[in-house]
């Protein structure tokens, strides 16, 4: 009888708290994967690799001591062999081709879904699983194919990744909170769909609501970044 396959070790580094939190969460719900640490810097990054390898780091690109791609150069310099997935707002493909020369395995936009990084992470594992010598061409090509996404990563129904950006990105920027009346209206979209979106990224742990009360008829919720306590 085998034994099971020991769980891949993976770092999150995230320097906003909150999302670092909500990564934390999506890589600990996808089975055999377990999180060793979270670091908010690429110097903290760097010691916690030191303290406790990892197979793989889920990295943000922007972090408040360099870039991500800076981070990586270093890993590889000091001898860490940590396989990279960036997580990223950017979409410059020449920072993409640079970051799979230095060994970042898959890029996962911002804002995504719980579904998005676990069929991300489903793939990698198939990809390390593979061992022994290839058989052939196809072997090999089937080896590199468990990177690829086979499609477009999909939100829920009626809902789209321009129009979930720019929802997040209102209610990142907004300290106080939002209605899903005032994020429509700066968001260009009816209060309905407002609705959905900020609905979605409490399901997701991104952000969190509460009722406001003193109006007459029924509290209107309003909706921050974050999760909720």
């Amino acid at each position: 009888m085998t034994g099971q396959r020991p769980e891949i070790r993976v770092l999150v580094v995230e320097d906003d708290p909150v999302a670092a939190d909500a990564h934390v969460l999506y890589v600990s719900r996808v089975p055999g994967f377990t999180v060793t640490g979270t670091a908010h810097s690429a110097a903290e990054a760097r010691r916690a690799l030191d303290r406790e390898p990892a197979e793989l780091v889920l990295l943000d690109l922007h972090l408040p001591d360099g870039h991500g791609l800076q981070l990586v150069r270093a890993l590889r310099a000091a001898g860490h062999q940590a396989d990279v997935i960036a997580v990223t707002s950017a979409r410059d493909l020449a920072v993409v081709r640079e970051g799979v020369s230095l060994g970042v395995v898959q890029y996962v936009l911002k804002p995504f879904t719980f579904a998005t990084l676990r069929e991300r992470l489903d793939r990698y594992a198939q990809f390390r699983s593979a061992a022994g010598e290839a058989s052939g061409q196809d072997e090999v090509d089937r080896t590199l194919a468990a990177l690829r996404a086979p499609g477009p990563a999909q939100l829920p129904k009626g809902l789209s990744a321009p129009t979930l950006e720019r929802v997040t990105g209102i209610l990142r920027s907004s300290a106080e909170g939002v209605t899903a009346t005032e994020a429509a209206a700066r968001a260009g979209i009816s209060r309905i769909t407002a609705r959905r979106y900020l609905e979605h990224l409490v399901t997701a742990g991104r952000a969190r609501r509460s009722p406001v009360y003193g109006q007459v008829g029924r509290p209107e919720l309003t909706y921050q970044w974050g999760r909720a306590e």
